[in-house]
């Protein structure tokens, strides 16, 4: 189970706290259309390791995704191909998009870290939000600043574009990043439970077959 948690555009953020060592999964190898599409949203950048993910950066992001999926003991629950970032992050108008966060700034420098997000939209606001999907920084690279990097792009593009609120979901057993979050000023949605359809429930649904 997941927590929701809120936080304002205009909180600082610190670092990410740290987790176990875990292994990398095997790579992948593609080929990929090293072009993108020029009217992408630009995020606001502070840190000169991070930048928006570009399309040789997915097999990298795959494996990063992987890699946190084996961190919140979901591992068998993760599917994704870089095909599948590649085409949902680079589409003509594409509904999610990414950060990659790197060791450094020259041409050297490995990914060891990811954002990736979407907007969604307040009624009550009337203004868009951003929903942080996943937020990543490799175990060997916490306490560098990136994870606090990622954050506080996010949350200078919210603040930045006028959106109400940056948001994402923490599984409710890890308490060093609920801690964290809490530093920042988010604060958890109490009261409020999270509701999913997905496989055989979708499907029945999908036909009126409930």
């Amino acid at each position: 189970m997941k927590t929701g948690m809120t936080l304002s555009s205009n909180a600082a953020p610190s670092d990410l706290p740290a987790t176990p060592e875990q292994p990398a999964p095997s790579g992948h190898s593609a080929t990929y259309d090293q072009s993108a599409p020029s009217d992408q949203p630009a995020p606001i950048l502070t840190d000169p390791r991070i930048r928006a993910i570009a399309p040789q950066d997915v097999p990298r992001t795959v494996e990063l995704i992987f890699e946190l999926a084996v961190y919140e003991k979901l591992p068998d629950e993760c599917h994704i191909t870089p095909e599948q970032l590649h085409a949902a992050l680079f589409a003509p108008n594409p509904a999610l998009f990414g950060l990659a966060a790197f060791t450094g700034t020259d041409a050297e420098a490995t990914q060891v870290g990811y954002a990736l997000y979407f907007l969604n939209y307040s009624t009550w606001e009337g203004v868009h939000g951003i929903y942080l999907e996943d937020l990543y920084v490799s175990p060997e690279r916490r306490g560098s600043g990136l994870g606090k990097a990622l954050l506080t792009a996010l949350a200078a593009t919210a603040h930045d574009r006028g959106y109400a609120r940056v948001e994402w979901s923490v599984l409710d057993w890890n308490a060093p990043a609920i801690a964290f979050y809490r530093s920042l000023g988010a604060t958890p949605m109490d009261g409020w439970s999270t509701f999913r359809l997905s496989g055989l429930p979708l499907a029945q649904t999908a036909r009126g077959r409930v």
